[in-house]
């Protein structure tokens, strides 16, 4: 114990770090525990979605197929026109209940009805006909009142909206708040500080049955986990939008019985006094009639999302307004309007997805509190935690310092399972909702803690990765993989990655020219000066020297998603700086080079391969072999480089020239090769036309337009003459027409040597 005991001492410190955390005190909660408590919620909801669809419930969505419509007019539309819509769903379609997932904050005067009572009180005054003529309008130019009359008499539920900024204002008129004052007085709930709000104007306001307040609780990462139940304003208590929608349809649903519709009252539950204290509220549910809504300590619910998005049939208002609906489709149903339309910024940031409509929180919200499936959350979850962190750090810092790596790591996984499956345990079984992140946490640290005590990770990882993989690859790669070495090891894996093959062409007879001497300088500047551009220009990984012959490849051990591009990109650098070679070669009198260059991408197997004898850090697999091929081929074509098909598609920003299509020695399929040109940006419109030319060519060539070919060749070969390609195709062309390909000829060309 005494040999331990600094572990065990930090440890505990550990434990109590963790612990003040859970318990808020003195210094907790951290945020970054509470954002993967966040992560891990998001994760487990998204798990455990049921993934259905909830057939009572449907959007009426106000999309932009809606909003581009002329009849409907320009967004806000005019109220009559939302009047006829009400006609519709409520006559026609036999709908249940009508919730608005937005506000009528201003009256609607586009009728003009204002400037006309302006003008009976003025210009017009004297002229009894237009008066009486404006008298028998009147009705039909209130669009206002028309709307109000269509939600009359009519189970509708309006939208509003709370503000907590310092500048809110108040607008429009509130509905009866759901529970009186001083309901909550004697309880410490920690309501949200409202300043203001955005309601309805009184004529709309009085037409509906009742309305909710549409406010989310956005937790401090911005997404939607929560819906405050009831929000408190000025000391009275106002229900959420969902809740008012339950409450009207449970009073429909008792009606069918009593034939009178009175909306059932909020009751607040509350856990027994016993368990009551200062801090504690004791508040955990509302009941509305039937139904029992979970709550925690702020009186939210958490909203229990079926699934991704449109988890709810959603059905355009455009579709509405001109009877393209059946009928069926919304008979009976509890229908939310609301909307999707992006300018309209009623999308909000969820477990399910970053861009989720506003409505459809609703529709969650709703469909739970009937369904029974919110998850509750209640403060007593606080204390459970707390002692499973003190009960879980106290065995584990005692017992990690007495056990050797292996041991302790099945220690730390078992206790991790244990956590977890307690935790979803109490998910599933009870629909409760207890933090994770800091039980595991503490778990992991306390393992990282035991097994570090002492000993320089950073510094080992650093200087082994240095002898493994200092000779392949650059030096910033080299110090990126030692930040996180257990991502990378030598042991063999499958990967996608590109390779290159390059060669000097006519190399003996350069080595025959030049004095060992000579010889020894001229090939470590050529090797140096090519290596260079491969790791520190392009990031790739050197496999090997075969005499003047390079190797090499990208994607690994580091992943490159950008490796065929880099690998493209470093064979043309490699061609261009031969040039400057050649001409340091030139004034030395030494013998000038060309380099052939192939570049091929696919999944290869890769790491540390070879015999007991020797072993190195290579790639083998048939993408590698056709990467040497195609190097080989470069000289029959007269090309600097070649490169597969699939690194054509993998690279985007360079211009490509179709060579040919080919098959080579041990490959049955036809192979399409490819010259790079250059970088889009920096090719010419008279190379690009060269090149449209070019592809006319080959398609004349296959279909066996000899005629054609030869003319376009000759323009070709106009336009650079220098291009072997060109002659080489004229000399196939003469030689088909000697001896014509056999019927089922496909313009494949056969290579039997390597």
């Amino acid at each position: 114990m005494k040999q331990h005991i600094v572990r065990i001492a930090l440890g505990l410190l550990v434990m109590l770090v963790f612990v003040a955390h859970a318990a808020e005190w003195p210094f907790g909660p951290f945020n970054f525990v509470s954002r993967l408590d966040n992560i891990i919620y998001d994760a487990r909801l998204r798990f455990t979605m049921p993934g259905t669809v909830d057939p009572r419930i449907v959007i009426l969505d106000i999309d932009e197929k809606s909003l581009a419509i002329p009849e409907l007019g320009q967004w806000p539309w005019s109220r009559d026109r939302l009047a006829v819509l009400m006609e519709k769903l409520f006559e026609k379609y036999g709908v249940s209940i009508i919730g608005f997932d937005v506000v009528f904050a201003e009256p609607d005067e586009r009728s003009g009805l204002k400037v006309l009572d302006q003008l009976a009180k003025s210009d017009l005054r004297d002229i009894p006909q237009f008066r009486s003529t404006l008298e028998g309008m009147r009705s039909r130019l209130d669009y206002d009142g028309l709307f109000a009359k269509s939600l009359s008499q009519r189970p509708v539920v309006l939208g509003y909206y709370f503000n907590s900024n310092a500048d809110a204002t108040e607008s429009g008129v509130l509905p009866e708040s759901v529970l009186p004052k001083g309901t909550f007085a004697s309880r410490d709930i920690k309501f949200a500080q409202l300043k203001g709000y955005g309601a309805n104007i009184p004529s709309i306001s009085a037409g509906a049955v009742s309305a909710g307040h549409f406010n989310p609780e956005v937790d401090l990462d911005g997404v939607v986990r929560r819906v405050p139940m009831i929000a408190e304003y000025k000391g009275s208590y106002y229900e959420a939008l969902s809740l008012a929608m339950v409450r009207l349809y449970v009073a429909l649903a008792e009606a069918e019985k009593t034939q009178t519709v009175a909306l059932p009252k909020v009751e607040a539950g509350y856990a027994p006094d016993r368990f009551v204290s200062k801090g504690y509220s004791g508040l955990e549910w509302l009941d509305v009639g039937p139904v029992r809504i979970p709550v925690d300590d702020r009186v939210t619910a958490y909203v229990p999302f079926r699934g991704p998005r449109e988890s709810y049939p959603y059905i355009s208002l455009a579709d509405i307004f001109f009877d393209k609906v059946p009928v069926d489709t919304l008979r009976g149903k509890i229908a939310l309007v609301g909307t999707t339309a992006p300018g309209l910024l009623d999308l909000r940031s969820t477990p399910v997805g970053s861009v989720y409509p506003g409505v459809e929180v609703h529709a969650n919200m709703i469909a739970g509190m009937l369904n029974g499936t919110i998850k509750q959350k209640p403060p007593y979850m606080l204390g459970a935690e707390v002692m499973l962190l003190l009960i879980g750090g106290v065995f584990l810092s005692i017992l990690m310092p007495f056990l050797g790596p292996l041991k302790a790591t099945l220690v730390s996984l078992v206790a991790m399972l244990l956590i977890t499956g307690l935790n979803i345990l109490i998910w599933s079984g009870m629909g409760m909702i207890m933090p994770l992140a800091a039980s595991l946490l503490m778990t992991i640290t306390l393992f990282a803690l035991n097994m570090s005590y002492g000993y320089f990770v950073e510094t080992r990882s650093k200087r082994q990765f240095t002898e493994l993989f200092g000779q392949y690859v650059p030096p910033e790669l080299v110090n990126q993989m030692a930040e996180d070495p257990e991502k990378y090891s030598m042991e063999p894996k499958a990967a996608e990655l590109s390779i290159l093959f390059s060669d000097v062409r006519g190399f003996t007879s350069i080595s025959e020219a030049l004095s060992p001497e000579d010889l020894r300088e001229y090939i470590n500047d050529y090797l140096t000066t090519m290596s260079t551009i491969i790791r520190s220009g392009y990031r790739g990984t050197l496999d090997k020297y075969i005499g003047d012959a390079i190797m090499a490849f990208w994607g690994a051990p580091v992943d490159d998603k950008e490796h065929a591009r880099n690998g493209v990109l470093a064979a043309m650098e490699m061609q261009k700086q031969c040039v400057e070679l050649n001409e340091k070669f030139k004034a030395r009198g030494w013998p000038t080079l060309k380099i052939g260059v192939g570049v091929n991408s696919g999944p290869v197997r890769v790491g540390d391969m070879g015999s007991q004898i020797r072993r190195a850090y290579t790639v083998m697999g048939d993408a590698v072999n056709v990467a040497s091929r195609l190097e080989g081929r470069t000289k029959f074509y007269g090309l600097g480089m070649l490169v597969g098909e699939v690194t054509k598609g993998l690279v985007h920003d360079v211009v490509f020239r179709e060579v040919d299509k080919i098959k080579v020695k041990g490959k049955d399929e036809a192979l399409t090769i490819y010259e790079p040109i250059g970088l889009d940006t920096e090719v010419g419109k008279e190379k690009l036309d060269e090149l449209k030319l070019w592809q006319q060519t080959l398609r004349a060539y296959r279909s066996q337009q000899w005629d054609q070919v030869d003319l376009q060749l000759l323009n070709l070969r106009r336009m650079s003459p220098s291009c072997y390609l060109y002659e080489l195709y004229s000399e196939r062309v003469s030689e088909w027409r000697r001896n014509p390909p056999p019927a089922d000829w496909d313009g494949v060309t056969a290579f039997d040597e390597k």
